[in-house]
């Protein structure tokens, strides 16, 4: 649905998105490809491909921003919109699409709106998925649970304002041991 603001992210089955110093090299044994269900041209992704082609634009956190600029290689977004929330000068953006963006989780979504046209709004980090949640942002989740447990590091909701009541879509086991849940939040 155009404008609807969704996640889909990856977590450690004790709730975390990245390990210690932001590392994220759990997520390289996610699965090993395979039959997943997740949709044409994406059995090595886990359905993130099929979801991708449906964003519109980007809404990120500082701190992701900044792990995902350090990848090796093309940038990973390639031509999508992609904005990110912080109050701190970017620098020099990783690519021409990229630019910050300040102010209320209301206001960042607005502007991530505008920007993503007739997609869906993809809100991605720690820190911005939690206050979108506790300001009734989120219209859906796809929560996938590598198994792995990592002990410490960066968590997905721990820290959440308020109690969120979820709905669950969907459930489903794929490749290499993953749960992927699909939630809607209540409200």
């Amino acid at each position: 649905m155009p404008g609807t603001t969704q996640v889909f992210i990856a977590c450690s089955l004790d709730g975390f998105i990245a390990g210690t110093g932001d590392d994220l090299s759990w997520l390289t044994s996610a699965g090993d490809g395979g039959d997943n269900e997740g949709g044409a041209g994406d059995s090595d992704d886990h359905g993130f491909g099929a979801f991708f082609a449906r964003v519109g634009a980007l809404l990120m956190g500082r701190r992701t921003y900044d792990v995902v600029k350090g990848f090796e290689g093309d940038w990973f977004y390639g031509d999508k919109p992609v904005l990110v929330a912080t109050s701190r000068p970017l620098g020099e953006p990783a690519a021409p699409t990229v630019r910050a963006v300040s102010g209320s989780p209301h206001e960042l979504l607005e502007a991530a709106r505008e920007a993503a046209g007739d997609g869906i709004v993809y809100v991605d980090g720690g820190v911005l998925i939690r206050s979108f949640l506790d300001a009734g942002l989120i219209g859906e989740m796809t929560v996938s649970l590598i198994p792995v447990i990592l002990g410490e590091g960066i968590p997905l909701f721990a820290g959440a304002a308020r109690r969120a009541q979820l709905e669950l879509l969907d459930a489903r086991p794929t490749s290499g041991g993953l749960v992927q849940l699909r939630y809607r939040p209540l409200r």
